[in-house]
């Protein structure tokens, strides 16, 4: 059987490019907003309904007391147990201070001296000297020390002599800018001594760490001699001298030759001229003389003075000989030993005044 199905016939397309259809004309579209917008309206009106729906809390002048509140735990105090219980730290080794206010162990007292004389010493020097070869004790103190901020530490790299495969590194301790203002208000600290703090001059620290080792050889020698009272002046000190008289010498008289300026510069800082140049020492000790029985006080200086110098691989000859004829106690290690001998082979009588570290 065969049904017929009406067919729905199809509608006259009348919607043309920029013509609407008559069901349109009467209504106006409105623009679309753009999504953002639309989102921070909404956010707004959130806002606003918040508002209307919830006060602001009141405020009052007066802050609710104090009594009574519990401080947490990790906000406690907690005190270094070597200051409860080392009998050690007692009132007697406490020393008031403008900044810091501490309790120091003789030995603490002494590193922090050496090292504001020399500006940067080797731990391992200290440890022999002032702990008797008790590193463990240098290692605590030092640790306390780092903590309070009084001094800094840091391992340095050793040059290699053709003998060590291997890189050796030694630890090098110095004040701090804290340490250095404790120790001028300590009353440790000689008379006219300079102190120095931080590290200066990465390059050249292992060469000034060992200034002190060779000092700490040379006061052995004063000492027997008898003298006391010894004072440090270091190369930075003595320069700042020579560069104060030279400015002093050229503005008194210009048109002077530079060269007869320098000359009695050094003279009068009783410093050697060699070949035109003032030769400054890494370290000056100077020290109180030792008076005869028969000997008038008035008669001579009461005070004396011994230049010593670090000489390392680094020297070139020409600065070795001058360093020689300036007639300065040289010092030298025993790996710095062999390159100085192969760079002065001509002048063997040089390495005998280098005296070993």
């Amino acid at each position: 059987m065969r049904f017929d199905i009406p067919q729905e016939l199809p509608r006259r397309r009348e919607i043309a490019l920029g013509v609407p259809r008559p069901d349109e004309r009467s209504v106006a579209k409105e623009p679309e907003q753009h999504p953002i917008l639309r989102r921070l309206q909404t956010l707004a009106e959130r806002a606003g309904q918040y508002r209307l729906n919830h006060e602001p809390p009141r405020r009052t002048n007066s802050a609710p007391p104090r009594q009574g509140r519990e401080v947490p735990a990790h906000r406690h105090k907690v005190r270094d147990p070597r200051e409860v219980s080392d009998p050690r730290r007692t009132q007697r080794n406490r020393i008031p201070s403008q900044t810091i206010d501490l309790q120091l162990r003789p030995e603490e007292r002494r590193s922090m001296l050496e090292l504001g004389r020399f500006r940067v010493v080797r731990t391992a020097d200290l440890a022999d000297t002032i702990y008797d070869g008790k590193g463990r004790k240098l290692e605590e103190d030092l640790r306390y020390l780092r903590s309070k901020g009084l001094v800094a530490t840091r391992h340095i790299n050793l040059r290699r002599d053709g003998k060590r495969r291997t890189i050796e590194r030694v630890e090098v301790a110095t004040l701090t800018k804290d340490g250095r203002a404790w120790l001028r208000t300590s009353g440790e600290v000689p008379k006219e001594q300079t102190v120095y703090a931080g590290f200066v001059k990465p390059r050249e620290l292992e060469h000034d760490s060992l200034i002190y080792r060779a000092y700490r050889k040379e006061a052995e020698k004063i000492a027997e001699k008898g003298g006391s009272n010894l004072r440090v002046k270091l190369d930075f000190e003595i320069k700042a001298q020579v560069q104060k008289a030279i400015y002093a010498g050229r503005k008194a008289d210009p048109k002077r030759d530079i060269a007869e300026i320098k000359q009695q510069v050094a003279e009068r800082l009783e410093l050697p001229f060699v070949n035109g140049h003032i030769q400054i020492p890494d370290a000056r000790i100077e020290f109180d003389r030792k008076l005869d029985n028969n000997q008038d006080p008035d008669q001579g200086s009461r005070t004396g003075h011994e230049d010593i110098e670090v000489l390392t691989a680094a020297y070139h000859a020409g600065h070795l000989r001058s360093k020689a004829q300036a007639g300065f106690r040289n010092y030298a290690s025993t790996s710095d030993r062999a390159t100085l001998t192969a760079k002065i082979e001509d002048d063997h009588d040089l390495m005998q005044d280098i005296l070993d570290l």
